[in-house]
């Protein structure tokens, strides 16, 4: 077989168009990853300082008919953007608490059959009558408002 017999096969050169077509969708996809994990970490830093502000706008807040709350019971609600809870304790006592876990900022619930404030992301406890820390990571307390009980409902308002 003579050389010229032989079929020639030419390569196939990408177009310039093409390579820049790829590296603009890599590009943009590398953009995108790192604003995906950027957010979070942005969100978790600056949300201390605007909670803050925030909650330092709120200085009191009106429970309607929360007076009526059974003992032994709490009811969530919000004080400007946080949680927190209004418990009635058995003996007739009340406490208002922020109900934010001060480990990572999960939100905590109150048992009320064990008498208990528990964070279930790590496990942390808190004293339901003053908010202490009393087992797990968290290193701080819960924040404590003051409650004063009227026939209206009940009033929460920054200690």
């Amino acid at each position: 077989m003579s050389e010229s017999s032989i079929p020639k096969i030419q390569a196939a050169e990408e177009s310039p168009a093409t390579r820049r077509a790829f590296l603009a969708a890599g590009t943009a996809a590398g953009c995108a990853y790192v604003a995906a994990l950027g957010y979070p970490v942005y969100r978790y830093l600056a949300s201390p300082v605007e909670q803050q502000a925030a909650l330092a706008a709120v200085s009191e807040v009106t429970l309607k008919d929360a007076q009526k709350l059974a003992p032994g019971t709490a009811l969530m609600f919000r004080v400007g953007p946080s949680p927190a809870m209004l418990i009635h304790h058995r003996d007739d006592s009340w406490v208002a608490l922020g109900a934010v876990c001060s480990h990572l900022g999960c939100t905590v619930q109150y048992i009320a059959a064990q008498n208990r404030i528990h964070c279930f992301c790590h496990g942390g406890e808190y004293d339901p009558n003053t908010g202490a820390n009393i087992a797990g990571p968290p290193p701080k307390p819960l924040r404590r408002f003051d409650v004063r009980v009227e026939k209206d409902g009940v009033v929460v308002s920054r200690a």
